[in-house]
């Protein structure tokens, strides 16, 4: 069936209600042997990053030093471990902007997931969805094991509309008859690239733009709900990347 329209939704804070790529930074940590502390001071470096006014690229590539030395299959498998832990919990996806994914699917459009997350983290919410494709930052990989950087720039801000250009023009579809769904001021080029951009939630700012603009309004993604810690299958210093460089 030929497709007419895309539908690009960012993941975090827009269809899921949160930071998905934390959630999973979580699980991974305590699955692998790390006590609670270890998550939350990961946590308080890359804050201190953003409070110095450093680009969400920034602490996005350091984010990903978290998983430097860690087995890709084991992650994957952490990775959906945690997002079944997500489902029977309940309150993962934003249900307005979930309704939205799934008004498109039945309309025969195309579903992208945008995000700056990672294969590992959107797989199982990609297949849930019945999203398309996937588009992501992307780890590097070597010998099947992170090497803590990145394969190209991460999936944030000027990346996420070149994406969606990207995408249109290998579907042959025109921009204009794409739709973009994003919750925060980093997604604006995305929704400026798009035919029709839809804000959920979003700051005064974010809104501010979709008001001057008549983009659609969607509510906030209401807030997650606390997952217990997984129990321990390994120990830190055999299953475990090193501790992040100071750096992060």
């Amino acid at each position: 069936m030929s497709r007419t329209r895309i539908a690009f939704f960012d993941v975090d804070g827009t269809l899921t209600t949160a930071t998905t790529i934390f959630r999973f930074l979580r699980h991974f940590l305590s699955a692998t042997g790390h006590p609670p502390h270890v998550y939350e001071q990961r946590r308080q470096r890359l804050k201190a990053m953003t409070d110095m006014g450093l680009p969400r690229e920034e602490t996005n590539r350091a984010y990903f030093d978290s998983y430097r030395g860690a087995d890709v299959a084991e992650v994957e498998r952490l990775a959906r471990e945690w997002f079944d832990a997500e489902l029977r919990a309940g309150g993962l996806f934003h249900p307005y902007a979930l309704a939205a994914l799934r008004e498109h699917r039945a309309d025969g459009d195309l579903v992208m997931l945008v995000s700056g997350s990672f294969p590992a983290c959107l797989a199982p919410v990609a297949a849930h969805c019945g999203a398309d494709e996937t588009w992501c930052t992307l780890p590097e990989i070597v010998d099947g094991v992170y090497t803590g950087g990145l394969t190209r720039t991460p999936m944030i801000g000027k990346a996420k509309a070149d994406a969606l250009l990207a995408a249109a023009s290998a579907h042959r579809v025109p921009p204009e008859h794409c739709v973009a769904y994003g919750d925060h001021v980093s997604d604006l080029p995305m929704l400026q690239a798009a035919g029709t951009a839809v804000v959920v939630g979003g700051d005064d700012h974010l809104r501010a733009v979709a008001r001057l603009r008549s983009w659609r309004l969607l509510p906030g993604a209401p807030s997650a709900r606390q997952l217990p810690l997984p129990s321990s299958s390994a120990s830190p210093s055999s299953s475990t990347p090193s501790t992040p460089s100071p750096s992060l």
